[in-house]
């Protein structure tokens, strides 16, 4: 008989689970409080820029970075899959990133060296767009993309059609301390048993566990963006702001960085804080509409270190979650992580830096 493995939360890390999962001959449920692959879900897994690199991975531990850099490569493979199985192209885009002044350029090109990226120094009078401040840009051609939406709607129908069971607009109460886990309860009175479950709640995670889960410091960081039309040719970065271009010239501008607990809405202030960092750096943004603004909750960590393996006292408990900022781009990696652990298996990546924290 196949192991039956609840997944709670069908964000980004929970749809990438269940895919992993299903690999290993696991029957998955997914149950998620809101609908999976939506607009109006408010989860980074959707509202995210869809940028598939660490922002200034020098300045990350290499636990951050193992994970991050084997998520990118997975991707070409992984949405050239779906598009092939759901028809849904998820807009892989290797478009390349500009990282502008000013950052630790020795650094930043040792640790590319290191890790086999390319590097390029640009002068600044040679950019189309405005450095603002002096020195040479860098240019990382390798760095890649997808459309979030478009790779979770793609993901979605996939498990749908081996028979992932989605369980949706349900929200489960917080566990009480217990040794194991039988059954977990739904607000609405409803009980779903399983072997094994496997938390991937991201920013809801902690409210979920809290009783079982004291050391756990994860916790939602609010995330603005703007949407404009231009078409830009690759991404540009600087100073923890970023432009996304798509491929029907539509251009992302994001993201603010917001401790405000569960509060997703927009306000008018970061509105006009990104419009403006936009504008400085391609001034051809001044007086173009924005087409949209929205924002989504992130699950913030310390150091941007996920939580991922076996809980310390449920027996039967699993968790993958706390990405922040990186979720999209370690999903393969710790999906694939999680998965063999749950199965008794040895993972590809050192597991340990990701243990519960006791």
């Amino acid at each position: 008989m196949k192991q039956h493995v609840i997944v709670v939360g069908g964000g980004i890390a929970g749809c990438m689970t269940a895919l992993e999962l299903l690999k290993h001959d696991c029957r998955v449920t997914i149950i998620e409080r809101n609908r999976i692959a939506s607009q109006t879900s408010g989860e980074s897994s959707w509202a995210g820029g869809g940028i598939l690199f660490p922002l200034l991975p020098w300045m990350y531990s290499e636990a951050v970075n193992g994970l991050t850099l084997a998520g990118a490569r997975a991707y070409p493979t992984l949405c050239d899959h779906l598009h092939t199985e759901t028809g849904i192209d998820p807009e892989y885009l290797q478009c390349g990133m500009l990282l502008l002044p000013q950052f630790d350029m020795e650094k930043a090109e040792s640790w590319c060296a290191s890790h086999g990226l390319e590097t390029e120094r640009v002068p600044a009078a040679e950019l189309e767009v405005q450095s603002l401040t002096p020195g040479d840009a860098l240019w990382l051609p390798q760095v890649a993309e997808v459309r979030p939406p478009n790779f979770m709607q793609a993901l979605r129908k996939y498990l749908e059609q081996r028979g992932v069971e989605l369980v949706e607009r349900t929200e489960l109460v917080s566990l009480p301390k217990i040794e194991r886990l039988e059954s977990w309860q739904a607000l609405d009175g409803r009980e779903f048993r399983a072997d094994r479950f496997i938390v991937t709640s991201g920013a809801w995670s902690f409210e979920l566990l809290k009783e079982n889960a004291h050391k756990l410091n994860i916790k939602p960081m609010r995330g603005q963006i703007l949407l404009y039309e231009y078409p830009l040719q690759h991404m540009v970065y600087r100073d923890g702001f970023y432009l996304i271009p798509r491929r029907d010239g539509l251009l992302l501008a994001g993201s603010t960085l917001e401790d405000v607990g569960f509060d997703q809405s927009t306000t008018e202030s970061a509105r006009e804080a990104l419009a403006a960092k936009a504008e400085a750096i391609l001034p051809e943004l001044k007086g173009k509409p924005i087409l949209k603004h929205w924002g989504g909750l992130r699950p913030g960590t310390p150091e941007n270190l996920p939580i991922i393996g076996a809980h310390p006292t449920i027996q039967n408990l699993y968790l993958n979650t706390g990405h922040f900022r990186y979720g999209l781009t370690m999903a393969p990696c710790s999906a694939a992580m999680i998965a063999a652990i749950v199965n008794g298996q040895e993972p590809d990546l050192d597991s340990r830096p990701f243990a519960f924290p006791v």
